[in-house]
């Protein structure tokens, strides 16, 4: 049974956007679920979310990033995600433990065992059910966040857009390579095309394996 679905990708690939249009999808459909977000998903989270993406021009050392994050899901999975679990409630979530393996392994180069380890600790071995990655090349996606971000009223990026465009190759590459190594899990979803044709393309995955 699906109960832990989760959305991954880069930067400006629409994953929010997406995670909305699932939850009234599956809402019209007649199943309980809950959509939440790391970092952030709890109020103890919104502190550490503007701790890791609003700390303007101090330096985050890559272990005191990590932490931060993995704080943050154990707080999220423990006051947010079980409870609904055992609630019955399909859960979705905007970015789970395939995010700290992309960022900080990949992208920041630290030991991937280690990580899967502390991953297994901080999500009280919590697993998704289904994950959807969303994928583009990482100049769309960019390109996408810069636009979000001129419209806002602060008109900046955060810490993470603003990286060079190595990085997030590296990230975009090491999530393609966990949707090789689990494709029973993973869906891998174009996302440079339109929101309707990604929106359809979940959809129709939806309908076969979680409403059918």
């Amino acid at each position: 049974m699906v109960r832990l679905i989760t959305f991954e990708g880069g930067d400006g690939t629409g994953k929010s956007t997406q995670i909305r249009a699932l939850e009234n999808y599956l809402r019209q459909a007649g199943r309980s679920c809950l959509t939440t977000c790391e970092p952030g998903g709890t109020g103890l989270g919104v502190l550490i979310r503007k701790l890791l993406l609003e700390v303007g021009e101090y330096q985050i050392a890559s272990g005191t990033e990590l932490f931060l994050y993995l704080a943050d899901r154990a707080q999220h999975v423990s006051e947010i995600i079980l409870p609904a679990l055992s609630a019955g409630k399909i859960v979705l979530c905007d970015r789970f433990t395939d995010s700290t393996l992309a960022y900080q392994g990949y992208g920041r180069g630290l030991d991937l065992q280690q990580l899967r380890q502390l991953n297994s600790i901080a999500s009280a071995e919590a697993q998704p059910d289904l994950t959807f990655l969303l994928d583009c090349p990482v100049e769309c996606g960019l390109a996408r966040t810069a636009r979000r971000s001129s419209e806002q009223p602060s008109g900046r990026e955060d810490r993470f857009e603003r990286e060079e465009i190595e990085f997030h190759e590296r990230v975009r590459a090491g999530f393609l390579e966990m949707a090789r190594a689990e494709p029973e899990r993973f869906r891998v979803i174009d996302a440079s095309r339109s929101i309707e044709s990604i929106t359809a393309d979940i959809r129709r995955i939806i309908d076969q394996e979680v409403l059918a």
